[in-house]
């Protein structure tokens, strides 16, 4: 049986390189710009390219099923950087609501740090995940990012990395995963990341 998921093209920014990891992996992707065929996916992936409001407006103004909706069915989701910020109640970069699927905020990274950041950084692993299955402490992803999650329930971070501040870095709640870093520029710590999606994506 192929495993067919699906990304959601915002219609902001590039898109090609998580397409092409997920199908290295296995999977059968489509690009998707509304949630209205929601049954046909094992899995769902918002990336992380472009901005707040925007893409917050595109899930919300083309689909005539509303988000929380499609993910009662329990679904994965996979949200990346930006993707995962949206998870949230709201954002200091737009004035929109976010999908409001967990409780907190992001907000711009501190002023003494180069914005936006950009690089290698370590992870630390905070509590077991199947997402992090074969993937050893201190391993290292890629960020690109202006803005950090607050979550009301530290119990939601999986790990963080550290800008001399705490950063969570992964994030898992029921059906929803996301990634302050993108795992498809991240070698084959991210290959593993995603391989480990896709499974959860089969159950």
């Amino acid at each position: 049986m192929i495993l067919k998921v699906a990304i959601f093209d915002y219609g902001v920014g590039n898109i090609f390189s998580l397409k092409n990891s997920l199908e290295q992996n296995g999977a059968q992707v489509d690009v998707i710009t509304s949630l209205n065929k929601s049954k046909e996916y094992s899995g769902l992936l918002l990336p992380g390219v472009g901005n707040f409001d925007p893409a917050i407006r595109g899930i919300r103004d083309y689909s005539s099923i509303d988000f929380k909706d499609y993910v009662a069915q329990n679904i994965p989701v996979l949200g990346i950087c930006l993707g995962m910020e949206m998870f949230f109640e709201r954002s200091e970069e737009g004035k929109e609501k976010g999908l409001n699927v967990i409780d907190g905020e992001v907000v711009l990274l501190p002023n003494t740090m180069k914005i936006p950041h950009m690089g290698w950084n370590s992870l630390k692993i905070k509590r077991q995940s199947t997402f992090l299955e074969g993937v050893d402490d201190d391993s290292w992803v890629y960020f690109v990012h202006s803005y950090r999650v607050k979550p009301q329930s530290p119990e939601v971070v999986v790990a963080d990395t550290d800008y001399g501040i705490k950063v969570p870095a992964i994030i898992e709640q029921k059906n929803f995963i996301g990634t302050q870093f993108h795992p498809e520029k991240s070698g084959k710590v991210g290959s593993v990341m995603l391989r480990n999606f896709l499974s959860e994506c089969q159950k």
